[in-house]
């Protein structure tokens, strides 16, 4: 089986002077950039990692993260990614559960991964830009198709993080099926600011411009006005994003035209639900279709994406990527009919080959050859999905389902609205209340009692709302992914404004 780093060796013998990898004013062919894989190999090597070993990596978006990432592939080693902001409690858990051997770290915010490093008595490799020199002629260890490539630790929503191990073959599946989707080419320049610790910037998209010889420019941090910029200067044919940062960018303050965009074809959106509002209004200003998909980092953060020879479908994720197949399950796993709503499973070749030392846990989201997402959906007869919410998001207001996601997509439709959140919070009478959770545009101002009146003439009674707190910016993940389980829903509760209602609901 061909190890997943392969793919630069690859394409450093097939176009060894195109480019491979941007970030500022530091570029790197494909021969450059095997040059400096194999010389982070022979760095890692020096401090004891070899096939089997599992490296902590605490580095945010970076060439070094490219760099050092690949070359603990090609070691036959397995790379365990984690966000740099993590706490030196949360980076206890990742070495320990994991077996970590070696960490690596960043020379800016290093004090958490030291202390950890210096606790459990691992080498730790301090990166910093241009710490990676070129050296040596050293080539991929040979792999397993199953064998373990990145161990991807999840939000951890309930209980302690769990970490899905992504094979070699997963992530060479992953970039295969979405290059195929996308009609990539090695003519297309993709560029990102998502952290490339986490699935969708790792795999979806760093690992599907290297399928197929394209290349891939890197902003940090992201900056929405920068970022159109980048897409400029660059000639980026395609830009991958989070919805906030697509939003971040619909409303900046900048002189970049959709004439000055004209290479850019592919505008991808992963991570959260992409509001309806949002993709319309960048089509409108910035003249690019922005197009989702629907993955996790237990499938590589692929499972279905939007086709352009396809018919648009308003908030579909799209169809199963090659090589895949979808199913809707009710309660009792029984596959259901189009149009019917129950759980999406999914069963492809980039499904996670266990979540690691937890054969409990990965026997509960298996059935059969489908993975069970905990997402709630529905498919049509072409075999489109809809992701109608989270299981886990679902609010149960006095016996009546309220999926959060369709009373965002109307928020969302509101002039005044930046961003919004809905969410069950605790109700002695009903068992759970709707709230919305707010962040105005700038400039603006929302009066709940009005904007309740506004909801009730767009939803039904019961799924409106009946408490509203306005917020200077909802919490985020380091996607940019709103957090919806870092909000006090007790607070909430007891301090959200609650304003009569306009009209009488029946409950």
């Amino acid at each position: 089986m061909t190890n997943a780093a392969s793919l630069i060796w690859d394409r450093a013998e097939q176009t060894p002077d195109a480019l491979a990898l941007r970030e500022g004013d530091r570029s790197w062919t494909y021969a450059q950039l095997r040059s400096g894989i194999r010389g982070a190999m022979a760095q890692l090597g020096d401090h004891g990692v070899g096939p089997g070993a599992r490296v902590l990596v605490v580095v945010p978006t970076s060439a070094e993260f490219v760099l050092t990432y690949h070359a603990v592939l090609a070691l036959g080693a397995t790379a365990v990614t984690v966000n740099p902001l993590c706490t030196t409690r949360e980076l206890a858990h990742f070495v320990d559960d994991a077996g970590c051997t070696v960490a690596l770290g960043w020379h800016e915010g290093a004090d958490a991964v030291t202390t950890t490093a210096q606790s459990a008595g691992v080498p730790l490799w301090i990166l910093e830009p241009g710490c990676v020199l070129p050296d040596g002629d050293a080539e991929p260890a040979e792999v397993a198709s199953d064998d373990a490539a990145v161990l991807l630790y999840t939000s951890g929503t309930t209980g302690a993080p769990k970490g899905a191990v992504l094979t070699h073959g997963n992530l060479l599946a992953c970039g295969a099926a979405l290059a195929s989707a996308l009609d990539l080419s090695p003519q297309d320049r993709m560029g990102t600011a998502l952290p490339l610790f986490h699935v969708f910037g790792q795999a979806a998209v760093m690992f599907t411009a290297y399928t197929v010889g394209g290349s891939l420019s890197l902003q940090r941090p992201f900056d929405p006005g920068a970022m159109l910029r980048m897409a400029v200067d660059q000639r980026l044919t395609g830009i991958a994003g989070v919805p906030t940062m697509w939003n971040a960018m619909l409303h900046v303050d900048t002189d970049v035209t959709a004439e000055d965009l004209s290479e850019l074809r592919l505008a991808s959106s992963g991570g959260a639900a992409l509001p309806l509002e949002v993709a319309k209004a960048f089509r409108e200003r910035f003249g690019a279709v922005v197009l989702d998909g629907y993955g996790l980092s237990e499938t590589a953060g692929a499972s279905t994406f939007n086709r352009a020879i396809h018919p648009r479908k308003e908030m579909s994720v799209g169809r199963a990527l090659p090589g895949s197949r979808l199913a809707i399950l009710d309660e009792d796993r029984n596959e259901l009919p189009p149009g019917e709503v129950g759980e999406v499973a999914i069963d492809g070749p980039f499904v996670m080959r266990e979540y690691w030392n937890k054969p409990e846990a990965t026997a509960a989201v298996r059935h059969g050859d489908w993975f069970l997402t905990g997402d709630i959906g529905r498919m049509d007869d072409d075999g489109d999905l809809w992701i109608v919410d989270r299981k886990k998001d679902l609010v149960i207001r006095g016996g009546y389902n309220v999926y959060p996601r369709e009373v965002e997509e109307v928020l969302y439709g509101h002039p005044d609205i930046l961003e919004a959140a809905v969410i069950g919070v605790p109700d002695e009478r009903l068992g759970e209340e709707i709230a919305a959770v707010i962040t105005p545009q700038p400039g603006r101002s929302i009066d709940p009692t009005e904007l309740r009146i506004w909801l009730e003439e767009r939803v039904a009674a019961y799924k409106v709302p009946r408490i509203y707190q306005l917020v200077e910016a909802l919490p985020k993940g380091a996607t940019g992914k709103i957090l919806k389980r870092a909000i006090d829903r007790g607070d909430i509760a007891t301090t959200g404004e609650r304003p009569a209602r306009a009209t009488t609901p029946t409950t």
